[in-house]
């Protein structure tokens, strides 16, 4: 049974529980029809979508769509690392000022971290590292969970996080196989999306890590399972089939666990 896409079927909401645990409503991929894709969400028995306010350009859209699905639809905030060369310090100072006031509806810090794909420059990744280690203080000045990008800098940002003694830690799409055993023994959890069904790499990360650490996301709208086109929170029922096949798990045991560990994560609200 497909939830994305064209196919489309409502599930057992009763039975299962479902929370994309990472996705970017406020992107224009979703300008036309963001209502209509947070109804389909609610059709196919979802329990809760946790968007991700990456830019603080994106802050005000990102609290608007939040407050109009509350309850439904929780926010992260963060400056991404990609963007380190865009942000100047009156942005940054101004969006940890709006975080701060809005802190009620922001259930985590991110995503923060490290990125060394886009950004190669030594200067620069310097820099990344200063705005991540303030990102963390914020983050425990607030008694906020941190969500975590670290593309091409996984031990980088392992041995920062280690280093600022950060606990309530989730490392989206984490992608170093060989730094799993830590990260799981930090107590820290790991999300993943459709990357799982191309990357042999992704997959052996699953295979290590234990279920109780594990979260879907589908980081849309990007990532379709198909590889291509638009993706949307629905498809997270195709990276748990994934999942389950990999970890010799039933189905419904990866639904109901991966969407507990979401709901313990980000203290939400949401009825099991």
């Amino acid at each position: 049974m497909r939830i994305w896409g064209k196919e489309f079927y409502k599930i057992n909401a009763e039975v299962l529980f479902m929370i994309d645990s990472h996705c970017h409503l406020e992107q224009p991929p979703f300008s036309e029809d963001r209502d209509e894709i947070i109804q389909k969400c609610k059709e196919a028995g979802l329990k809760a979508v946790v968007t991700c306010c990456a830019s603080p350009k994106d802050f005000e859209l990102t609290m608007e769509i939040v407050r109009k699905h509350r309850n439904f639809v929780f926010a992260t905030v963060g400056i991404h690392p990609e963007f380190i060369k865009d942000v100047s310090n009156e942005e940054k100072e101004d969006i940890l000022k709006k975080i701060e006031q809005n802190q009620d509806d922001i259930k985590a810090i991110g995503e923060v971290g490290l990125d060394k794909y886009w950004i190669k420059e030594e200067k620069w990744l310097r820099k990344q590292q200063e705005l991540f280690i303030e990102m963390i203080e914020f983050a425990k000045k607030l008694k906020k969970p941190l969500v975590i990008h670290s593309r091409n800098a996984y031990l980088d940002t392992v041995e920062i996080l280690e280093k600022e003694n950060a606990e309530r830690v989730l490392m989206h799409m984490f992608g170093d196989k060989n730094l799993v055993e830590r990260v799981i023994e930090n107590g820290w959890f790991i999300s993943m999306n459709a990357i799982v069904l191309r990357s042999k790499t992704h997959r052996k990360i699953i295979k290590k890590a234990p279920i109780e650490k594990i979260l879907l996301e589908t980081d849309s709208p990007w990532l379709h399972p198909s590889g291509s086109g638009r993706n949307d929170p629905t498809s997270i029922q195709v990276v748990a089939e994934k999942i389950a096949q990999l970890k010799h798990l039933d189905f419904e045991t990866v639904w109901r666990q991966c969407g507990k560990n979401a709901k313990e994560f980000f203290k939400l609200p949401v009825k099991i």
